[in-house]
């Protein structure tokens, strides 16, 4: 099997595990306070993906319309690999600055 696959999916199973532990220690405290992290956390997450595939858009009529050469579209694995650190990155953060 290919090293790169395997270090996706290892990589991925971490980011996972650390977000359901991280969604555990939630209840913990209040649950207005809880909502709020994971609501902040989700809407910088969604924010990063719509940048994402604005960049992404851009990047297609560029390459369509003013280049010879074609676009190969968004590699899934990369995509789903970085949007799942990004939001981690942001509950942990968001845990630690409003959790208490």
């Amino acid at each position: 099997m290919n090293w790169g696959v395997i270090l996706f999916f290892a990589s991925l199973a971490i980011c996972v595990l650390l977000i359901i532990i991280t969604l555990v220690t939630l209840p913990q405290l209040g649950n207005e306070r809880k909502n709020f992290i994971k609501m902040k956390a989700q809407s910088y997450a969604f924010t990063v993906v719509i940048g994402m595939l604005l960049i992404e858009m851009i990047e297609n009529v560029y390459l369509t319309f003013w280049t010879d050469r074609s676009y190969e579209g968004i590699n899934p694995f990369i995509f789903l690999l970085t949007i799942s650190i990004i939001y981690l990155i942001t509950l942990l953060y968001t845990k630690r600055k409003y959790g208490g």
